[in-house]
């Protein structure tokens, strides 16, 4: 019998006895996870070769301009941090308290990320966001290092 990679089932079964006795866990020991600035949530988390980064203005500036170049300004540094980058994109979800800004952070989120190889899948979704946020964007992206 084979695995749908074509390796048979008993080279399957050897290779994952030997990971076990070695003290593999299940991908566990491989999430890496990166502090956020709010209490209970990262920042960014690693795993599978993919970066998942949350990010927002936590200073609550005013006008939906700003909000939204501190955010991306955010998610820069995760990025960075999580070993990738505005290239590795893949998807974002951009949060806005009111659907009315849309052009206002469309302009900054296209002057911020650049070049069509940087184009990430992206929605834009209106909804309450906490305190004086005005901006969340979310984004799942590959690692590049």
């Amino acid at each position: 019998m084979e695995l749908g990679g074509g390796l048979p089932f008993h080279l399957f079964l050897e290779q994952l006895e030997y990971r076990v006795s070695s003290g593999w866990h299940w991908g566990i020991d491989m999430i890496k996870r990166f502090p956020g600035n709010r209490t209970g949530r990262c920042g960014a988390v690693v795993y599978n070769g993919l970066v998942y980064a949350v990010a927002t203005d936590t200073s609550s500036s005013n006008g939906i301009e700003m909000q939204t170049r501190k955010a991306l300004a955010e998610l820069d540094s995760q990025l960075a941090e999580a070993g990738s980058g505005k290239s590795g994109l893949l998807q974002a979800t951009v949060y806005l308290r009111n659907m009315d800004d849309k052009a206002a952070m469309d302009a900054v989120w296209c002057d911020w990320i650049g070049s069509q190889e940087n184009w990430p899948q992206r929605a834009c979704v209106g909804t309450d966001l906490a305190g004086n946020d005005l901006i969340e964007i979310v984004v799942t992206a590959a690692v590049l290092d």
